[in-house]
């Protein structure tokens, strides 16, 4: 099939063997510099994509994936449980109380959020996977004034299992009455991920009621565990959307700081970036400048022979484009190839730094994970191409204004 002239020109222009070395080396330049942000937008994006599946997974351990309140909750939270069940999105349900509380242990206290649960059901509903913290929640149903603490909280008070801790509920704090002390056997530890693990304890929910009877603004809850983490709320609307009085928060909305947060860090980081691609393409406007000045006397004898000025400007785009698309695609490969082998990598260059360094152990980010979403990978070749081309029409528009006469006079 034959190829339309200004795309034939176009290629002939740039794989042809140039004379001209410095005009060579700019546009090698400027494809590695298009090439360099593409694949370096490609690891940042993966590395923070990864960090952010991590802090979700993280914060999910204490975190319910939807919570529902209100006054028909605290009065009748069997009968909403079981309608939950009968939902094919719902996996499991729960009730449970949270309120602040101080915990006290050989004159060391620590502010808590003191939850109390149903042993056998809170299993079920947590997105934890550890199995001690299974067998933890059913020995607490067994015990009889018993606590599991956060593992980081455990640590900080020094305690072990049996030991013997006295909790005070901030109402009771503020109020001076420190005869609704209560003292607790702790049954364990856990781990309630990295947000819950310096302050968070689990008593049995009848125990919790009676601490808080007299706190207003404790009141039963329930929280459920959903098939569809990232639809969550929408799945508990559509449960109890004929309970007006019943409000849903999911987990991501108990969580909005945090995530809005990185979301945001995420999209100033892309941007910052997407900075390094625009460096390539200022190099792509320099050397089409300078490919249209040594070009000159060609593009007068083209337009002599009858091309128009839309002609010589698509030879030019189509020159730049070229240098463009082979950055994007070697970046994107270069990329994904080091984005997905990024920990491996980094043992690699542990292991010959610390090869050469004695008495010394470096650690690098062997602990992250990456994960590669295929749409933002699109996104980032679809915009480095955009701004490759972009950079072409400035210097095509100039090739398209040379006059074959004024140019040709002195040939």
């Amino acid at each position: 099939m034959q190829k339309p002239f200004s795309l034939f020109v176009g290629l002939r222009y740039t794989l042809a063997r140039k004379r001209n070395f410095f005009l060579s080396f700019v546009s090698l330049i400027s494809m590695l510099g298009v090439s360099i942000g593409v694949m370096i937008l490609i690891v940042a994006l993966s590395v923070m994509n990864g960090s952010i599946d991590t802090l979700r997974a993280e914060a999910l351990k204490s975190v319910p994936h939807v919570t529902v309140s209100g006054d028909r909750v605290t009065t009748n939270w069997n009968e909403l449980v079981s309608i939950a069940l009968n939902s094919s999105s719902v996996i499991s349900a729960a009730p449970y109380l949270e309120g602040e509380a101080n915990i006290l242990h050989q004159g060391t206290s620590r502010f808590v959020n003191l939850r109390g649960v149903e042993g056998g059901l809170e299993a079920n509903v947590v997105d934890n996977p550890s199995s001690r913290y299974r067998d933890l929640l059913i020995a607490l149903t067994e015990k009889e004034n018993g606590v599991i603490l956060g593992s980081q909280l455990a640590g900080s008070l020094g305690v072990f299992s049996d030991t013997n801790l006295s909790v005070t509920t901030l109402g009771s704090l503020l109020a001076r009455n420190l005869a609704d002390t209560e003292v607790f056997t702790v049954v364990g530890y856990a781990d309630f991920g990295a947000y819950g693990n310096s302050d968070t304890a689990l008593i049995n929910l009848a125990q919790a009621q009676q601490l808080f009877a007299l706190n207003s603004g404790s009141q039963l809850q329930l929280r459920l565990r959903v098939d569809d983490v990232f639809n969550a709320k929408a799945i508990a609307e559509d449960l109890f959307a004929g309970y007006p009085d019943i409000n849903v928060q999911s987990w991501d909305e108990a969580e909005a700081s945090l995530f809005n947060a990185l979301r945001m860090e995420k999209m100033l980081t892309s941007f910052m970036l997407l900075m390094i691609v625009m460096v390539g393409a200022v190099n792509i406007v320099s050397t089409l400048v300078m490919v249209v000045a040594d070009k000159g006397a060609d593009i007068a004898i083209l337009r002599t022979m009858g091309a128009t000025r839309s002609t010589i400007m698509k030879i030019f785009v189509v020159q730049g484009l070229v240098a463009g698309l082979l950055g994007t695609l070697i970046g994107a490969l270069f990329g994904m190839l080091l984005a997905a082998n990024i920990t491996e990598i980094s043992l690699i260059l542990e292991g010959i730094i610390n090869s050469f360094t004695s008495g010394s152990n470096h650690y690098f980010i062997s602990h992250l994970q990456t994960e590669i979403i295929w749409t933002e990978v699109g996104l980032i070749c679809i915009a480095a191409l955009t701004i490759s081309f972009l950079a072409t029409l400035y210097p095509a528009y100039r090739a398209s204004k040379i006059q074959a006469a004024e140019v040709l006079r002195y040939e």
